[in-house]
């Protein structure tokens, strides 16, 4: 048959004139076809797929041909995507066109592919990203890809008997085809790209498991990633049914002893230099409770609880003092932190928090949310002895790192973040660590020195704590390292490390240097919680009720958006009027409770459709939390005012 060869990395061969026409219609002459040969020994258990497929959901066409060479051809699709493409090819029988793809250009206008590890560069296995097509000769041909998919923002094209135009060639953008869930704008464009960045990232990245990235020779479902973006992905999309799949996934591949692996498939069997480590174990617990919380299903925790107690169990059997300092498999510590970066004036150390005081936190974490998992599922006995386990954990972690003006060792961004998101210091200590964390950030000249773990609990931190305005600073920044750097050097996906391109220096170690990574792209919840204002409720999982508390700041005048939530939209849009007063819009779907916060200190100052909170339709109750007002309100559309703008 045409297709001479095909692998997922590599690419495929395709030789038109080895076509067989008519050879799926009666009459064909097919004897000297050969059977399939049956495989005996196959011990997997065939079931049906859980999650959407994998389907074509757009294409793109090229905004610009370039030509850096003779008869080289570069098609830019103005957007890093994931697939193929499909081209209308001509010329005499024999010709043999090319297809090269890559995510970025060099200096020079020529494909960057050196991130794609070829042993030639000196990599392990290497991703061709190459398809070749030989014609058949009869006039106008079309190639498309069976059996391959790539990750690319430019083609190269050689081969081609005449110059393309820019109707020559498609982008055919694919993923698993779960349903998108949320839209967000808002008064700065460089936030809108952002958001519009981290989807398209995790539509690359969804291959029926979370890959890490789709252009590389690995794409692999790596646990971490996955565990510290799932808020963010179940935002963009529904994500019940995928993550239902992988979570299975991820049992599968569990070693045991209770060791979760590194990422899932693992077809390496229970090897302890790709298991057990911390944040990445860990996410075999973070991502069900997370789908709980957004969907509210039970039955996935009743299905997975045994397999997150015993990798809990095992952490504390190792480590009797309650500090994991044993068997942390390859012990990737906050992945990508600030001493990983290269430039020119930027610090290459005291940014990386000590492993011990990582792996501990998340181990407190994990035992915390087996404890919560437990008495979902009417577990007491197991309620309580993870609960237990938490709080002995918690206590060795203060004695252990902790001093008494709560200033965490190490004095680190990700430790105090990390700290304070998972509830591990006294109350009286609780703001003065913030008080350092705030301090790490202005010694970096508020600029982020946290890894691809801990850079969402810091960011959410600052919102919880007051300090909004800093947060927001983060998120806005344009100047190196940040999401706004990224973006001004021409990102159209989130990168896998701040510094994958610096101004001056150009590309960062083609070893591990991918442009479409969705792990910092995990700021998409913040955006989607503090910016929009769409929360959750543990309490009430799936969004029966919802808590509604957007965070004007950072020069922002306005934002609206929604979430497709499994019982209906949730929608939000508030906006800084000329007179400096605030409007809140919210809309709850049916059967649904919300808990709305305004910017007033005294609820005197809120109205809803022009009437006091006293007289309004659909409001249950008020009440002033320190800066903020509180309402309950049912299901419903909302029109408050409060009369003075956010400070």
């Amino acid at each position: 048959g045409p297709i001479r060869s095909a692998d997922i990395l590599d690419g495929e061969v395709y030789d038109a004139r080895r076509e067989k026409p008519g050879w799926d219609q009666p009459g064909f002459e097919d004897s000297d076809w050969k059977p399939v040969q049956v495989e005996e020994d196959f011990q997997g258990k065939l079931v049906a797929q859980r999650n959407e497929p994998i389907r074509v959901v757009e294409e793109l066409k090229p905004i610009a041909i370039t030509e850096p060479a003779p008869g080289v051809y570069i098609f830019d699709l103005g957007q890093n995507m994931v697939g193929w493409c499909r081209a209308r090819i001509g010329g005499e029988a024999g010709r043999a066109i090319r297809l090269r793809h890559g995510e970025a250009l060099k200096a020079d206008g020529t494909l960057y592919r050196d991130n794609l590890r070829m042993p030639s560069d000196g990599g392990p296995l290497g991703a061709r990203q190459e398809d070749l097509y030989i014609c058949r000769g009869e006039g106008t041909e079309w190639f498309e890809p069976h059996f391959t998919y790539h990750g690319f923002r430019y083609v190269e094209v050689t081969g081609l008997a005449e110059r393309p135009n820019l109707d020559s060639l498609v982008g055919r953008v694919f993923c698993s085809s779960a349903p998108e869930t949320a839209t967000f704008e808002c008064s700065e464009p460089m936030l809108n790209r952002l958001m519009k960045n981290i989807l398209w990232t995790q539509r690359g990245n969804l291959m029926s498991v979370p890959t890490d990235c789709p252009q590389r020779d690995e794409r692999l479902g790596w646990m971490g990633d996955a565990g510290i973006f799932s808020p963010a992905a179940c935002f963009n999309m529904d994500m019940a049914a995928f993550f239902t799949k992988w979570l299975q996934d991820v049992r599968d591949s569990q070693a045991a002893d209770g060791r979760f692996p590194d990422f899932a498939p693992h077809p390496f069997g229970p090897n302890e230099r790709f298991s057990g480590v911390p944040a990445w174990g860990d996410a075999g617990v973070i991502v069900p409770w997370v789908v709980y919380r957004w969907y509210g299903d039970r039955r996935l925790i009743e299905t997975h609880f045994q397999a997150a107690a015993r990798w809990v169990d095992r952490i504390a059997e190792k480590n009797p003092d309650r500090i994991w300092r044993n068997s942390r498999g390859n012990d990737y510590g906050d992945w990508l932190n600030g001493d990983t970066l290269i430039r020119e004036g930027w610090p290459r150390a005291g940014a990386a928090i000590p492993k011990e005081i990582f792996a501990t936190l998340l181990f407190a974490n994990s035992a915390t949310l087996v404890a919560k998992m437990a008495a979902v599922i009417g577990k007491e006995r197991e309620a309580e002895k993870y609960s237990e386990l938490a709080r002995t954990i918690r206590a060795a972690f203060v004695r252990e790192f902790v001093d008494s003006e709560g200033r965490i060792q190490g004095d680190t961004q990700a430790g105090y973040a990390l700290a304070l998101s998972f509830g591990m210091l006294p109350v009286e200590l609780e703001a003065k660590a913030f008080t350092h964390m705030v301090e790490a950030i202005e010694e970096y000249n508020h600029h982020l020195s946290t890894g691809i773990i801990s850079t969402l609990h810091l960011m959410n931190e600052l919102a919880n704590r007051g300090q909004v305005e800093l947060a927001y600073r983060l998120l806005t920044q344009r100047t190196f390292p940040s999401w706004g750097y990224a973006i001004e050097q021409g990102a159209t996906t989130i990168w896998e490390r701040w510094d994958g391109y610096v101004e001056g220096r150009g590309f960062q170690d083609p070893g591990m240097n991918s442009f479409n990574h969705y792990a910092l792209g995990a700021v998409g919840e913040f955006i989607h919680r503090n910016l929009l204002g769409i929360n959750p409720d543990t309490d009430h999982p799936g969004f029966a009720h919802a808590r509604i508390h957007p965070r004007p700041g950072g020069g922002l005048t306005w934002a609206r958006g929604a979430y497709d939530s499994i019982r209906g939209p949730i929608r939000v849009s508030w906006r800084i009027n000329d007179a400096g007063g605030f409007r809140l819009e919210v809309e709850l779907p049916a059967n649904t409770s919300g808990t709305v916060y305004f910017p007033a200190r005294e609820a005197a100052q809120v109205s809803e459709s022009g009437k006091s909170l006293r007289e309004a339709e659909g409001i249950l109750a008020s009440r002033v939390e320190g800066e903020v007002t509180a309402v309950e309100v049912g299901s419903g559309a909302y029109a408050f005012e409060v009369s003075h703008a956010p400070r």
